[in-house]
């Protein structure tokens, strides 16, 4: 057997093998990259956000295992449709670096279909994305939840600098970004707290636009439906003229937004 059948004979064994635990799968279009996304919701997840509408892919115990070749074998059902989209598959959450070898694995495989890959992903967990992993990421939706560390740990129970760390890698390596900020009334509205996370992307050149998505509360009946509270069920939403000052926060920053 020459090297490149033994290296792919291994390969195809890895995946063959290789789990992790999902929670489910959907088609979308809207912001999980571009075109109509096969969009994978991993199970389990670090941070604790006050915002989350998926509460259950905190937990792994509301998830499934499944392998990476039966993953691909349903995305591959979609394979010609996705591609005519101009769409691709994005692993979400969930945290998909909670399980890196997993998404690794998923990521290598998809690419091998010929479709475009997108990692949605806090970042806290970025030292875990080896960078074979990120070479098989077209492009990352990194979650900046908040510039102030203490705004950070009141919304995820986190710390912010490993989201911050991850970021400046990912620039070093020219990796498309595209930075989603939640924007919360009362919580992470603060024109200095805006202004951080705009001046930093700023910094960063492979940004490609920045996501400002209004707060909702389209998950609250989740949260009764497991047992836990929903803590922000009497913060409003944002009206549509405090959704306008941040995103003219950060186009002030040459961002797009």
């Amino acid at each position: 057997m020459t090297t490149e059948a033994t290296t792919e004979a291994t390969t195809e064994a890895t995946t063959a093998v290789t789990t992790g635990t999902i929670h489910s799968w959907d088609l979308t279009t809207a912001v999980d990259g571009p075109g109509t996304r096969f969009v994978l919701f991993t199970a389990g997840c670090p941070l604790r956000c006050l915002y989350c509408h998926n509460p259950e892919t905190r937990f792994a115990r509301y998830g499934r295992r499944v392998t990476v070749e039966s993953v691909v074998a349903e995305i591959s059902r979609y394979r010609r449709f996705i591609r005519v989209a101009g769409g691709g598959v994005t692993i979400s959450g969930g945290e998909p670096l909670l399980q890196p070898e997993f998404t690794g694995e998923l990521l290598r495989a998809v690419k091998g279909l010929g479709l475009h890959t997108a990692l949605d992903t806090s970042g806290l967990l970025g030292a875990r994305a080896s960078d074979r992993l990120l070479a098989d990421t077209d492009l990352v939706l990194l979650d900046i939840k908040s510039w102030h560390p203490a705004t950070y740990r009141r919304v995820t129970g986190g710390e912010v600098a490993a989201t911050l760390a991850f970021a400046r890698r990912l620039a070093e390596l020219g990796k498309p970004m595209w930075i989603r900020f939640v924007l919360v009334p009362g919580l992470t509205d603060e024109w200095d707290n805006v202004e951080g996370i705009a001046s930093f992307a700023s910094t960063l050149d492979s940004v490609e636009r920045v996501d400002v998505l209004p707060f909702h509360k389209m998950g609250a009946p989740k949260y009764a439906a497991i047992g836990l509270p929903f803590e922000l069920a009497d913060t409003p939403v944002p009206d549509a003229e405090l959704v306008e000052r941040v995103r003219g926060q950060f186009r002030a920053h040459g961002l797009q937004a």
